[in-house]
C-alpha cells in the first residue's frame, strides 16, 4: 500500500504470528497447566480451524498492508497435519521476507527436512532447562530433553537457521539453569533469549515474585562471560541483544514485564480459527473467518484488517507497570505466544 498502515500510536503492522492449532504435546506450567488443560479439556474442533488456503489469503492481505514477517505457532504447530503444505503456500507469497516457526522441538527431528524443503526459513525452539529433572518438571512431561536437542540438530542439518532458543525463567523453578543454558548455547552456536515470566492468560499462576528480571539475567551472564549491548536491527525487535566479547555469538533478554516495549510493538496475532488479536494480553479478538466463509473478497478482508489495526491503542505491559492487569485475557496456548 502507498501509505503505511499504522495504529493510533503510530505503530506499523510488520509481524504476524499465525497459530495453526491450540493443541500441544507438553503441559508447561506457565502456558498449559495440566489441571486446566487436562484429558477433559475441549480443544478446537478440526472443522473450525482455518484451512491452509484461508490462512494464505489472510497472509497475502497482511503482507500487502506491510507485514514482512510470518511466524507459525500453536499450541505446538508440528501437531498440525501436513504443515509443510502450508509452509509452501506461504513461502510463495510475494513480499514476505521471513517465514519462521516456533516449536517445543520434540517433533522437529521428524519434520525439519520437509519444512526446509517447503520453504521455511528458520525455527525458534522453546527450551527451559537442560537438566532432565527440571525439564520434565517445567514441561510436565515424561519426554526427554534429549528429544529437543536432537530436534535442534536436525533443524541445523536441514539449514533452518540461524537457530534461536527461547527460555522462560521463573524464580525458584528453573533460574538455576541460567548459566548452564547460556554456556550450552555459546558452544552450540545457538542464539539464546531469556524471557521474563509473563501473565499471559489467567491460568498460569503468575506472580510478580516469580519474575527473574532481565537486568539480573544480563548481570549474571556478564559476570561469567563479558558482554556488550548490540543495537537493535529494527524498532519492533523485542529482544535486547548482547554480544559476547570473546566472539561466541549473542544472547538476548525479553523484558516485557520490567521494561515494557509496547510503544514499539508491531505484532498482530491470528488464532487457529481466524481471530485477529492486536495484543498478547487481549481478552478477545476480531473474527476474520466469518468474512472468509461468507464470501468476502480480498478488498473486504483488507478493509476489515485496516479498520482493526488503525483503531489499535494496546499497551498492556505498560499498564501492568502502572496499575497491574485485571480482567480476562486470552491464554497463551490459544493465541500462540
Amino acid at each position: 500500500m502507498d501509505t503505511p498502515l499504522v495504529d493510533r500510536l503510530g505503530r506499523p503492522v510488520e509481524d504476524l504470528r499465525v497459530s495453526v492449532t491450540d493443541r500441544c504435546n507438553l503441559r508447561c506450567r506457565y502456558c498449559m497447566p495440566r489441571e486446566v488443560f487436562g484429558p477433559d479439556h475441549a480443544f478446537l474442533p478440526r472443522d473450525e480451524l482455518l484451512s491452509f488456503e484461508e490462512i494464505t489469503r489472510i497472509v497475502r492481505v497482511a503482507v500487502d498492508l506491510g507485514v514482512t514477517k510470518i511466524r507459525l505457532t500453536g499450541g505446538e504447530p508440528l501437531l498440525r497435519k501436513d504443515l509443510p503444505e502450508l509452509v509452501a503456500q506461504l513461502a510463495a507469497v510475494d513480499g514476505l521476507d521471513d517465514l519462521a516457526l516456533t516449536t517445543n522441538g520434540l517433533l522437529l527431528r521428524d519434520h525439519a527436512g520437509a519444512l526446509a524443503d517447503a520453504g521455511l526459513d528458520r525455527v525458534t525452539v522453546s527450551l527451559d532447562a537442560l537438566d532432565e529433572t527440571t525439564f520434565r518438571a517445567v514441561a510436565d512431561t515424561r519426554a526427554s530433553v534429549l528429544g529437543v536437542l536432537d530436534g535442534i540438530e536436525a533443524a541445523r542439518a536441514a539449514g533452518l537457521g540461524p537457530i534461536k532458543v527461547n527460555t522462560v525463567l521463573r524464580r525458584g523453578v528453573n533460574d538455576d539453569q541460567l548459566e548452564d543454558l547460556a554456556g550450552w548455547a555459546r558452544d552450540a552456536d545457538v542464539t539464546l533469549r531469556f524471557i521474563e515470566f509473563m501473565d499471559v492468560g489467567t491460568t498460569n499462576g503468575w506472580v510478580r515474585e516469580g519474575v527473574v528480571p532481565a537486568a539480573e539475567v544480563v548481570d549474571r551472564i556478564g559476570t561469567r562471560w563479558p558482554i556488550e549491548a548490540v543495537e537493535r536491527d529494527h524498532p519492533g525487535e523485542v529482544a535486547e541483544r548482547y554480544r559476547y566479547l570473546d566472539g561466541a555469538g549473542e544472547v538476548g533478554v525479553v523484558a516485557s514485564v520490567t521494561r515494557a516495549f509496547c510503544r514499539d510493538c508491531t505484532r498482530a496475532r491470528l488464532t487457529a480459527i481466524g481471530e485477529l488479536y492486536t495484543c498478547l494480553f487481549a481478552a478477545s479478538g476480531n473474527d476474520l473467518r466469518s468474512l472468509l466463509r461468507d464470501g468476502a473478497d480480498d478488498a473486504g478482508l483488507r478493509d476489515r484488517v485496516v479498520a482493526i489495526w488503525s483503531a489499535r491503542t494496546d499497551r498492556a505491559s505498560e499498564l501492568r507497570a502502572e496499575e497491574g492487569l485485571t480482567g480476562p485475557r486470552v491464554e497463551m496456548s490459544y493465541i500462540g505466544g
